[in-house]
């Protein structure tokens, strides 16, 4: 099978990149220029394309173009500006790429020979918050209040109407996920990023709402559940439907709570401290109810909240002791793979 992979040069699809060509499938990207550092940099990943893109999808010509020629079986579009603090900063950028650049990606697909299905990748944020204490469901009300969240729900909203009348015959659907954690991620304005960073340096972690409660997820959790809503799509057992990809409650855990764990497993020398000064709004309590995936799609989450934090420092140890991080990206992948649902063992 081969997948076109939108966005493939950030954190989400440079891990998506690797598990499916670890799965023997073939992979094209399509993205702007990755962010120095990145996983897709250091695991090597230009080697492992069949067609390596750099495209901006604000652009519909060229991304009709670039996704005309490179024909794939399936489309992944991950393609987004993905950072809330960025999107107040620029929010004609975010909602630009967000919003029309998911369009142009639609009308691209529908416009290429031979795709059988696509996943539009949105986020928890589309959600209204309204601060309830339990997930929110697929059912219920999109919103938003910065400018990241707002976008994302319009994308969204827009990709249902699409679904609903553009006529387009290409399976699609969507797929919601929240705050997820892994090694080699480099994004400003993320906990595991700013964590890592600073107890390799030695130096204090300042947190901006250590009482914020967020869903807390390894990337691989994520992105398989990505690629089983993918499968039902290209089996006919899912057609035109979001689904909400989210851990357990055992990750539904505060942001101060998450970085004095990280810090008890990096060692003695790793500090958190509080950041009080004001910041713009962040949400202080989001989570998803992803029952209707587990039910309907039959996936599971196969890491708890403590192998999340486990997984996501061991790789950094690794890549810091020197081991190739494309080999220790791909041993996490092939571990991942033989792993059960996580409350099953």
């Amino acid at each position: 099978m081969h997948y076109l992979v939108t966005g493939h040069t950030g954190f989400k699809g440079a891990w998506l990149t690797l598990m499916l060509t670890s799965q023997g499938h073939t992979v094209s990207g399509l993205a702007l220029d990755p962010v120095p550092g990145s996983l897709y940099e250091r695991a090597r990943l230009g080697e492992m394309l069949r067609d390596d893109l750099r495209v901006d999808i604000r652009d519909p010509h060229a991304t009709a173009r670039a996704v005309y020629d490179v024909s794939p079986d399936v489309v992944v579009h991950l393609a987004a500006q993905a950072l809330v603090r960025e999107s107040y900063r620029d929010p004609h950028t975010t909602h630009e790429t967000n919003v029309l650049g998911t369009l142009n990606v639609l009308e691209a697909v529908d416009r290429a020979p031979g795709v059988s299905a696509q996943v539009i990748i949105t986020t928890d944020k589309v959600y209204r918050n309204d601060h309830q204490i339990w997930g929110y469901r697929e059912t219920d009300p999109l919103g938003g209040i910065d400018p990241y969240s707002a976008s994302k729900a319009a994308a969204d909203l827009l990709t249902q109407s699409w679904i609903a009348s553009s006529g387009s015959s290409v399976p699609t659907g969507i797929a919601r996920a929240g705050n997820v954690l892994g090694g080699g991620d480099v994004c400003a304005d993320r906990l595991m990023v700013d964590l890592v960073r600073s107890f390799a340096d030695g130096t204090p972690v300042k947190l901006r709402y250590p009482e914020a409660v967020r869903p807390w997820q390894h990337v691989l959790d994520c992105l398989n559940g990505y690629l089983t809503l993918t499968e039902a799509l290209l089996s006919g057992r899912s057609v035109g439907e979001a689904f909400n990809f989210g851990p357990g409650t055992d990750a539904f855990v505060s942001v101060g709570t998450m970085a004095n764990e990280v810090a008890a497993l990096w060692g003695p020398d790793a500090h958190v401290s509080f950041d009080d000064t004001p910041h713009p709004h962040e949400a202080g309590l989001l989570a998803l109810d992803a029952r209707k995936a587990e039910l309907r799609l039959g996936w599971h989450n196969r890491l708890a909240f403590a192998d999340t934090l486990a997984w996501s420092v061991e790789w950094a140890r690794k890549v810091a002791d020197g081991d190739d991080p494309r080999a220790v990206t791909l041993a996490q992948i092939d571990e991942f793979s033989t792993l059960p649902a996580w409350n099953a063992r």
